[in-house]
């Protein structure tokens, strides 16, 4: 009988960065960044000349997925090289010549945007006029092109590259005869307009492209508004749009829900919080994924112990007694039920597996929590038995900033060592811990002693 943890993922994440935002089919590859990569800007990093010759060797030693993953690493903004960022576009360029590569317009949006950024506007300007150029006769591909330069100028907070993109998808919208068209060009509006600050414009365009447009908004405008006006505090004017959701018959779901606990959570509003998840429960809004992710990111106490992993507490009793004032609220309110178990968990005769993918660091750490009590409880009821394998998922750090560092991995060794668990890395798989399960329960009860 063996017990297994399998570990990975659980990168940190901004509480902004929720995964309700549609996304284009034109897409880049993830901004992961490989050991290989690492290595390479490493060298770029420490060497002040022959650049070229360095780039022109790791593209032709390297595969396109990690070509690709090491660009992207760059045209990140959040990048952990922003020193080499003028070097992208020689990257690109090097890759570009690769007999492996294809054209990609995400790319060249992103590459884009950070030449704009960086005041090369001539040299941005030539990638988006060979951009229009390809896709002049595939308008979809097109709108798709203008709506991810959109998106990657408001993720810079580039004013003036923003207005120039936005000025492009304004033109398809009113010129085209495509509702398909429209209404992406709809959507990457709105949702850019909020993401550079600016929900009223955003509501103006909603209110005027359905007046005068014949364009009714979705749940994803609305959305977007509300998450806008949250991000700035505006909580009058968000629950103005709730409400008017609700009126014009959308449900105030899991996703909406956990938007606005986000929003909350941002500006330190615990308080609210704990009437929202109140909200929640009273209504059977389930809580998810995102609503664990929401909380633990608000809860500054909690994220500090996450970057710092060392004396932090064990058991949920001894979580609620540490944290003061609105983060123990919204965490005891979080916490009151283990119904999230039920949605990633699963028990059986031969195994139990609980799925971390998806959450957060923080989230991660209260679900384990959560986890363990539900161990204890099932391991010593004799209806329930003793499951031949447990498993908990949560990948092995393929998306971490660093591909294979798991920030996951990290937590669940610091609560074995600190719990004195069994568990320990799986000799067959880094990314996994095992134990066996009598020892496993065995410790359990040891624990649940005085």
């Amino acid at each position: 009988m063996m017990i297994m943890v399998r570990l990975g993922l659980g990168q940190q994440c901004h509480p902004e960065a929720l995964s309700w935002k549609w996304k284009p089919r034109v897409t880049m590859e993830s901004c992961t960044l490989t050991k290989q990569g690492q290595r390479f800007l490493t060298k770029l990093a420490t060497t002040s000349s022959a650049t070229d010759n360095l780039i022109r060797r790791f593209v032709q030693g390297s595969s396109k997925s990690v070509s690709l993953t090491t660009l992207s690493h760059l045209l990140s903004p959040a990048t952990s090289h922003p020193q080499l960022s003028s070097l992208a576009l020689p990257l690109y360029a090097r890759i570009s010549q690769a007999p492996w590569f294809s054209w990609n317009p995400s790319i060249v949006a992103d590459l884009a945007a950070l030449l704009h950024k960086q005041g090369r506007y001539d040299e941005a300007e030539s990638l988006i006029s060979e951009a229009t150029s390809k896709l002049e006769s595939r308008k979809r591909d097109l709108v798709l092109f203008y709506g991810k330069l959109v998106d990657s100028h408001s993720k810079r907070g580039s004013e003036r590259g923003f207005d120039v993109a936005y000025c492009y998808l304004n033109q398809l919208l009113c010129t085209s005869s495509s509702v398909y068209i429209k209404r992406r060009a709809y959507e990457y509006m709105v949702s850019g307009l909020c993401a550079m600050n600016r929900p009223r414009e955003a509501e103006h365009l909603v209110g005027d492209l359905r007046d005068n447009g014949g364009l009714q908004p979705s749940a994803f405008e609305l959305k977007s508004i509300i998450y806008g006006y949250g991000r700035l505090g505006l909580f009058q004017d968000l629950q103005r749009v709730v409400d008017q959701m609700e009126k014009s018959g959308f449900v105030i779901d899991t996703v909406c829900s956990s938007m606005v606990l986000s929003a909350f959570g941002i500006h330190g509003k615990h308080v609210e919080m704990v009437s929202w998840l109140q909200r929640m429960r009273n209504s059977g809004v389930p809580f998810s994924i995102r609503t664990y992710n929401s909380v633990s990111n608000s809860c500054p106490t909690i994220m500090r112990m996450m970057m710092e992993l060392h004396d932090f507490p064990l058991s949920i009793e001894e979580l609620i007694g540490s944290l003061e004032g609105g983060e123990g609220m919204v965490v005891r309110e979080l916490l009151v039920s283990s119904v999230i178990l039920e949605e990633v968990m699963v028990w059986g005769s031969s195994e139990a597996k609980l799925d971390l993918h998806g959450f957060h660091l923080g989230s991660s750490y209260l679900i384990m929590l959560l986890w363990l009590e539900e161990m204890q409880r099932r391991l010593n009821d004799s209806n329930c038995g003793i499951t031949a394998e447990i498993t908990v998922v949560c990948g092995s750090g393929k998306h971490s900033i660093v591909r294979g560092e798991s920030p996951v991995k990290a937590l669940v060794k610091a609560m074995m060592v600190n719990m004195r668990g069994p568990l320990r890395i799986d000799r067959k798989n880094n990314g996994c811990f095992v134990a066996k399960g009598k020892a496993v329960k065995n410790w359990l009860c040891e624990l649940r002693k005085p």
